[in-house]
């Protein structure tokens, strides 16, 4: 049997209330004096036993209950969900063949499918698993997908791969844990968007089109067969919901994570993907913002941009006295591209030792062995042709180093905005989380050291990791997470910004490293000098 790594919930300030529970039932055997059907006789044993005022039985499961309940001498393991003194019953087996109760939280990235099989009734998870979102083939970026389910059978198309995808990965962990797919009695997704409508069958057309809204926001009452996952047929499926056609179920499940429910003073919270999605708030109030500050950090912009993985350099350093590069890899592989906390870093190091100035322009003269001339002007060689993995430099060049000044300025910017939207200043933010694998790798200094990330001290913040996945794990765990998340969705509010003049004139002051305010950024001229 699997050991889970368990997650202390008193910590965390959540109850554990699961998805779905279990009880062992010992149910009335039928008599001559009373012809109370079976049915009705499991469930009045269920009401008794969980101080539940109504339960629904599945007719499903109605067809296979006089066997369940003869062969087990009317003594039976019972799988149901229950909320607000309602109950559903899922699963009802012999007790000899009851198992653990088993979740599945699935993080529906654009470019990554994230896995964590948990145990329910000792909350903890088993494992975590990964791996591409099959969608890709039909569109690197989530627009291109929109527009290609607009296609004859596209939206099929692209349906059915993330399903297939879904239950492959589901299939994979619960192997490597030697456990039935079957046995699988609950599960939580996320994901933008565009990313929920095409798991739902759901056109994502009116998200790309004027006035941008949703086909559906809050999905509800899901079991597995109505999406076709090899799980448990009558297994819950909780899928976050989205606050409009920018804000999507993944970044509800993330401020769940955070905590936001739960703090007095006002915090910050981003995650950088495709787009830079921001929220503001704390426990009484939530504004939101998204802007597009993350395709060059990910690989959609520059060249050598890769998502984080295998032979991804992760982390640059430049000696001052000597101008040095020197770089880590992921898994210490030969360098195959660079991820945004390798390009941040990278950016950053070449600011500090003057070989960008701050209007992002090289300083180098022509001739030196780090600047190489190419059919988009100048370059700096990050990793000479006979270190990389392909054969061919890694270069940065003036167009692309134009593009990340784009990016860092649209991040600062859109942070800035959404502070001044409601009167407040960067050094009133108590904690500023980052998410996802921007989160995950960034060092914040070298994020303030270009003026993408506020200067603010340190240790305010805090790294995520994948906040959507951690989030829909705590979801399936405990009732006060589920309820955090309708919690938080009633009060977010979004800010627009595209219309926003303020926010253009700040863009516009924004595009120098670190800022046109130096003022700003008191910390930048210390940082590793």
């Amino acid at each position: 049997m699997t050991v889970a790594e368990e997650i202390n919930l008193d910590q965390l300030g959540l109850d554990h209330s699961p998805l779905v529970r279990s009880s062992v039932l010992t149910v009335d055997p039928p008599n001559l004096k009373d012809n109370t059907g079976l049915a009705e006789r499991l469930i009045q044993a269920l009401k008794e036993t969980a101080g539940l005022e109504n339960v629904k039985l599945p007719l499903s499961l109605a067809r296979g209950l006089k066997e369940v309940l003869h062969h087990s001498d009317f003594k039976v393991w019972a799988a149901y969900q229950a909320e607000g003194g309602q109950g559903r019953l899922i699963d009802v087996r012999p007790v000899s063949n009851s198992d653990r109760l088993y979740g599945l939280a699935v993080d529906i990235g654009s470019t990554t499918l994230s896995f964590a099989l948990v145990d329910l009734e000792h909350p903890g998870v088993i494992g975590e698993a990964s791996s591409l979102n099959p969608q890709i083939e039909y569109g690197e970026d989530i627009l291109t997908r929109a527009r290609f389910a607009d296609q004859p059978e596209g939206l099929d198309t692209l349906s059915v791969v993330l399903w297939q995808a879904i239950n492959e990965g589901a299939a994979q962990i619960c192997a490597e844990h030697k456990i039935e797919t079957g046995r699988i009695l609950a599960a939580a997704l996320a994901g933008n968007t565009v990313m929920t409508h095409l798991l739902l069958g759901l056109s994502p057309s009116t998200l790309i089109r004027e006035p941008y809204v949703p086909v559906l926001n809050r999905p509800a009452d899901l079991k597995a067969i109505d999406l076709g996952f090899d799980i448990a047929p009558l297994a819950p499926v909780a899928i976050m919901p989205n606050k409009g056609s920018y804000f999507g179920g993944d970044l509800v499940a993330g401020l769940v994570t955070a905590g936001f429910n739960r703090f007095e003073e006002p915090c910050l919270m981003v995650d950088v993907g495709t787009n830079a999605e921001v929220v503001l708030g704390q426990k009484d109030w939530l504004i939101g913002a998204a802007g597009a500050a993350g395709p060059a950090l990910e690989g959609g912009v520059t060249r050598m941009g890769m998502v984080a993985g295998p032979g991804a350099i992760d982390q640059v350093r430049v000696e001052r006295d000597t101008g040095e590069l020197f770089y880590q890899t992921m898994g210490g592989l030969p360098p195959r591209g660079i991820c945004g906390s390798g390009l941040i870093d990278l950016f950053a190091e070449l600011f500090l030792s003057d070989i960008i100035d701050f209007r992002g322009k090289l300083t180098l003269d022509k001739g030196h062995t780090r600047r190489v001339e190419t059919d988009e002007g100048p370059a700096f060689v990050v990793v000479p042709g006979k270190e990389a993995a392909g054969g061919e430099p890694i270069l940065l060049s003036d167009v692309e180093i134009d593009i990340l000044m784009r990016s860092k300025a649209a991040m600062y910017t859109i942070l800035e905005t959404i502070l001044k939207s409601v009167e407040l200043s960067f050094d009133q933010i108590d904690r500023f989380f980052v998410a996802g694998t921007f989160g995950q790798y960034i060092d914040p200094r070298m994020a303030v050291a270009v003026g993408m990330l506020p200067d603010i001290p340190i240790q305010r913040y805090v790294s995520l990791g994948n906040s959507a996945l951690n989030g829909l794990i705590l979801i399936l765990f405990s009732s006060q997470a589920r309820a955090e998340v309708l919690d938080i969705w009633r009060r977010l509010t979004y800010l627009e910004l595209n219309m926003n003049q303020d926010f253009m004139n700040r863009f516009s002051a924004a595009r120098f490293i670190p800022h046109t305010h130096r003022e700003f950024f008191p910390s930048v001229g210390t940082i590793i000098k």
